[in-house]
């Protein structure tokens, strides 16, 4: 007689995580990041007024004083030279003016809560911030130039324009390994895909997806939302004529990877102006605003390392 075999009962595969699943995991990886200083969430929250005043920035700064010190170093730097020495956050704040002051503060403030973070070994968070601050730079200088949609908004669009891509190598480590790999295989035919073709493929969302649900959670104004949301995917001009704020992103996220900027280290022999050049400036104003960025960009990067 044979002897009877257990026929074991079939192990259900676990079906992958949906696209819905997946975001909602990154997001919640919001949750966890160190907390925003209180001059971080109080100028966060000035972006959705016209006008942030002398006095209130003013205080603001006071009240860091790690923000305060490196203000000062700023603005005593080879950038801002000037006769004498600038010792008080109100006399840089004078110098600098509003906004400018007011960015630079945003830019330093993000970067110290993003180094605060652990990521995993394939980021480098180093290149990040110097790629989101360029791009932040660039982004403004442009907007001041040209008849951008929320031009006030350009700054903070372009510093927190790849915060997505953060936040899926953050919370989804083993979808970020595959969509590398899948950026990585370049085809010699086709050519490397773009990254938003393999975040798509692996995820069923890009990261400026989930950069925008980020600014909505940051409660930022709908304008920079929007900006970041599109600036993979933007027209080149709205209503009226104006250029929508995410192409200005968008033109200044791709200069700035053509410089060698990038969050993936890239070899790249030249910078390539063509996406700057067709938002409408002429070749003068062109060279001369870049000339401005390189020259601010290599001022601040320091405080975004």
């Amino acid at each position: 007689m044979l002897p009877s075999t257990q026929v074991k009962p079939a192990v259900a595969l676990k079906s992958p995580p949906k696209p819905q699943e997946l975001k909602e995991k990154a997001l919640r990886s919001l949750n966890s990041l160190p907390p925003f200083s209180p001059i971080l969430t109080r100028l966060l929250a000035t972006l959705a007024a016209e006008n942030v005043s002398f006095s209130t920035l003013g205080n603001l700064i006071e009240k860091d004083t790690v923000v305060a010190a490196n203000i000062l170093h700023l603005v005593n730097s080879a950038l801002y030279a000037r006769r004498g020495t600038v010792s008080s956050v109100r006399h840089a704040l004078s110098l600098l003016g509003v906004n400018k002051l007011r960015n630079a503060v945003l830019g330093m403030s993000i970067a110290r809560v993003w180094n605060r973070v652990k990521m995993p070994p394939s980021w480098s968070m180093a290149r990040f911030n110097m790629h989101s601050s360029a791009v932040a730079i660039l982004s403004d200088l442009l907007a001041q130039r040209l008849t951008v949609e929320y031009p006030e908004g350009a700054f903070i669009a372009g510093l927190l324009h790849d915060s997505g891509r953060l936040l899926i190598a953050l919370a989804l480590p083993a979808e970020y390994g595959r969509i590398l790999e899948l950026y990585s295989a370049a085809d010699a035919q086709t050519g490397r895909p773009h990254m938003c073709q393999c975040e798509q493929e692996v995820l069923g969302f890009t990261h400026a997806e989930l950069s925008f649900e980020a600014l909505k959670h940051w409660k930022l104004p709908e304008e920079v939302q929007i900006g970041v949301r599109d600036h993979h995917s933007s027209p080149a001009r709205a209503e009226g004529g104006r250029i929508p704020l995410s192409h200005v992103v968008d033109a200044a996220n791709q200069y700035t990877n053509s410089t060698g900027l990038s969050i993936l280290r890239r070899c790249t022999d030249s910078a390539d102006t063509s996406a700057v050049e067709l938002l409408g400036l002429d070749a003068e104003k062109l060279q001369s605003l870049l000339a401005e960025f390189r020259e601010e960009n290599n001022a601040m990067a320091l405080y975004f390392r």
